[in-house]
């Protein structure tokens, strides 16, 4: 197990290794394994891409993201004018289904609503917003439909966790409730419940995931 200033070089380094974030301007704390960064950049898109960083390293347990955006003023935008682009790039996007996400804007924070068939729907919408110039926050509301579940669900998500060679599947206990998967077990970090949620969030009929992994 690394140790939190190995775990914290190891950010660092991520960090500068990608392109599309400027770690001159970001902070990094670790503390049993529960990483702080703090610090501005000049984009949503930035911010979103420092916490993917953090997200698929092994090792961590939980992210506190305190990171400000402040936009330059060549990029600032009215929220009509944020408004706009985002129905005309989710109108664009074949895999949102047409006037179905609502997008309100407030001060460059977006809000969507609606109700989507798949969670991956709601990944693909947040994904067109967030990498929009204007916008300082995304708040992602969008619910995915509840249908039945097929009888065979359960060992579905089972089997895609084993196909997973990150995924310890004998340690990860499925459950439904209706519509619901629930999620209970260890796992050893972070990115190892976000391949097990994603997971579950593929099975036909979800319409939530509820996360009660522990980390060992």
């Amino acid at each position: 197990m690394k140790t939190d200033e190995a775990l914290r070089q190891t950010i660092l380094d991520e960090l500068e290794w990608n392109p599309s974030v400027t770690a001159t301007e970001i902070g990094v704390a670790v503390r049993n394994g529960i990483v702080e960064l703090t610090g501005h950049v000049s984009s949503y898109a930035e911010k979103r891409a420092a916490e993917q960083c953090v997200q698929k390293i092994a090792g961590v347990k939980g992210l506190a993201l305190e990171i400000n955006v402040r936009l330059p003023n060549h990029i600032q935008s009215a929220d009509d004018e944020i408004a706009e682009r985002a129905a005309r790039i989710l109108g664009w996007n074949a895999m949102v289904p047409p006037d179905v996400v609502k997008v309100t804007v407030e001060k460059g924070w977006v809000t969507m609503r609606g109700e989507v068939d798949w969670n991956y729907q709601r990944d693909l919408a947040r994904a067109d917003i967030e990498k929009l110039s204007g916008v300082i926050g995304l708040a992602n509301l969008l619910t995915v439909k509840e249908r039945v579940l097929p009888v065979n669900v359960k060992n579905k998500i089972e089997d895609a966790f084993r196909r997973d060679a990150v995924l310890d599947a004998a340690n990860i206990k499925v459950q439904t409730r209706g519509s619901e998967v629930v999620l209970e077990g260890r796992i050893h970090d972070w990115h190892e419940r976000e391949l097990a949620t994603q997971a579950a969030w593929s099975a036909p009929g979800v319409s939530r995931v509820t996360d009660h992994l522990q980390i060992a």
